[in-house]
């Protein structure tokens, strides 16, 4: 049912806050989602109006879903905001798995007193996202929570794709033997965020890294379908993980630091500030495991690609009971690359 203009006070974007009439699910609610939402995430689905989406199904291959939550503090830094982040996390978890993304849902917890116009930022960053994507939100869901009970805004997004017969890709695939790719330059997002966050101000800019991957993943997958394994390094860097893919594969890696590419800038935030960038957040980037008779197809096919132009062959996957991560240092020793003790950098996704 549309709202009657006719006696409904336009919301007032521009200074108006959320209040808890906006999650009662009466007539503040139906005028935030057909005033803010609606006009930002529109499409066909959407606008059937119903407590869910009516999709078709692919003709063939097999349904991936994945669902994830963001709650990045600040929502906004240098190169993204949550919004988009949103779109950008969820879309890669299921390209990570082979899949092309067909839809996405979205569910917003609001605190009371977050203003409209941050709101409507933010929504209209994550409609850009999804149109930028291919991706459309096709149905969603906002509740209110009372100041105090909340951060502003948090945004849970689940994602549906579809994965063509044929590709098998997991975290288990990992063989002896293999090599290990990177897409780019590790550690943006994290310290992005954090300078945001701690209002540091650096001599070059940091941005973000993040996007969507899976355009970039299809361009891999056709180049060479056998592709073994695909993760994004985001909450626990690249360093957290290989060896996520090390102990599911139950394998061992021997990395070469050098190989490693690490921004001048980022590289001196890390070191301004005690940390490693093998443990920052990622949001733009992907890791790959395959066959060496794969690796030139799929470094060519990354390096084609906006997104993985500096793509390169980082390390090997090696018969190892430990399922250790190892490294070659740029100064011929060796250590171990360990998982993420702690959490240095919170809420960056």
């Amino acid at each position: 049912m549309s709202l009657r203009k006719d006696y409904i006070r336009p919301l007032d974007i521009r200074h108006g806050r959320i209040d808890m009439n906006h999650g009662a699910g009466g007539r503040a609610s139906a005028q935030l989602i057909e005033e803010l939402f609606l006009p930002a995430l529109d499409n066909a689905f959407l606008r059937q109006g119903n407590d869910g989406a009516t999709l078709p199904l692919p003709p063939a291959g097999r349904l991936v879903m994945s669902t994830d939550g963001h709650v990045v503090s600040p929502l906004f830094f240098p190169g993204g905001d949550l919004g988009a982040l949103s779109v950008h996390g969820t879309l890669n978890d299921v390209a990570m798995m082979g899949a092309a993304p067909l839809y996405l849902s979205a569910s917003f917890i609001l605190e009371e007193g977050f203003a409209l116009a941050d709101l409507q930022r933010l929504v209209q960053s994550m409609g850009r996202a999804a149109r930028e994507a291919g991706v459309p939100v096709v149905t969603g869901d906002t509740k209110v929570v009372e100041r105090g009970k909340g951060d502003g805004v948090f945004i849970s997004t689940t994602g549906v794709g579809v994965v063509a017969p044929g590709i098998d890709v997991s975290g288990a695939h990992a063989r002896a033997g293999d090599v290990v790719l990177l897409s780019g330059p590790i550690g943006e997002h994290g310290v992005a965020v954090l300078s945001q966050r701690e209002s540091l101000a650096f001599e070059t800019a940091i941005l973000s890294d993040s996007a969507a991957l899976h355009t970039l993943v299809a361009d891999m997958l056709q180049a060479a379908p056998g592709l073994h394994v695909l993760r994004d390094p985001t909450r626990g860097g690249l360093a957290t993980t290989l060896n996520e893919i090390a102990r599911q594969s139950a394998v061992g890696m021997v990395l070469e630091e050098a190989a490693i590419e690490v921004l001048p800038q980022v590289e001196a935030a890390c070191e301004l500030l005690g940390l490693d960038p093998l443990y920052i957040a990622n949001e733009g980037k992907l890791v790959a495991i395959c066959a060496p008779d794969d690796e030139a197809a799929v470094l060519a096919a990354m390096r084609a690609h906006p997104l993985g132009r500096r793509a390169t062959r980082i390390g090997t996957v090696s018969a190892d009971p430990h399922h250790f991560v190892q490294m070659n240092t740029r100064f011929g020793g060796k250590r171990v690359v360990d998982w993420l003790s702690g959490e240095p950098l919170p809420r960056i996704c």
